[in-house]
């Protein structure tokens, strides 16, 4: 059988090179979206079966792993990619609207990684990854709220790493420290700024991570483009 990519927090950029390359190498596929009509023409490019998912909702969650391992099979590989931003003063952001967003992108990693370990656990084997950003490690002005969602999901990662991978379980947070490019339709890409990050290449680091020998496993990476200052 062929191994299973499950991707969660699908768009038309990192998640959907992501796609296409796990799709290269001959994986499986399962794509989670909020609103899974916006990926079925992704969906149908790589064969993949898709689901609808809010990662916010632990409910959802369970529902779409369950699915995955009675009608598909164990997962190789998940990749969570949700994250919600509200950005603004202090003062005014809605509290409301702060809570979703914290649950997004850090609460939904756990709900995610909670449910994934119950399969892999028992299978042995099994590697979850988390796609962070710059905010997840430096606070900007007015970008509180997806600091704590971006922080919070990397101590998730960091914990985890140290619980899961003695059990062979590996677990990598990636930090993409600058913009991402959307591609250019012929594909080129001389045609992307140095200024931000190519998808494709992003999408290769993550592929070669996940094939690391467990006697050299990395648990957190950092990708950003060659002008950006760190």
């Amino acid at each position: 059988m062929n191994e299973l990519a499950v991707l969660i927090g699908v768009g038309d950029g990192l998640s959907a090179e992501l796609a296409r390359k796990c799709y290269e190498k001959g994986m499986s596929i399962v794509l989670a979206s909020r609103n899974s009509s916006n990926i079925k023409k992704l969906a149908e490019e790589v064969s993949a079966k898709i689901f609808d998912c809010d990662v916010s909702r632990s409910s959802d969650v369970l529902k779409l792993f369950n699915s995955i391992k009675n009608d598909i099979g164990t997962p190789n590989l998940v990749v969570f990619n949700p994250s919600s931003r509200v950005q603004g003063d202090i003062r005014t952001i809605d509290p409301e609207k702060a809570l979703n967003a914290v649950n997004v992108s850090c609460l939904g990693g756990f709900y995610v990684a909670r449910e994934a370990t119950k399969i892999m656990i028992p299978a042995g084997r099994g590697s979850i990854f988390f796609t962070g950003a710059s905010a997840s490690i430096k606070g900007f002005a007015h970008s509180s709220v997806f600091a704590m969602g971006k922080f919070g999901l990397r101590g998730l990662s960091q914990s985890l790493s140290r619980e899961l991978q003695p059990k062979n379980i590996h677990i990598c947070h990636f930090i993409i420290d600058g913009g991402i490019a959307k591609l250019p339709e012929n594909g080129l890409s001389s045609s992307i700024s140095d200024a931000l990050l190519d998808p494709r290449e992003i999408a290769k680091t993550y592929l070669y991570i996940y094939g690391q020998d467990k006697s050299a496993w990395s648990s957190e990476i950092e990708l950003r483009p060659w002008v950006e200052k760190f």
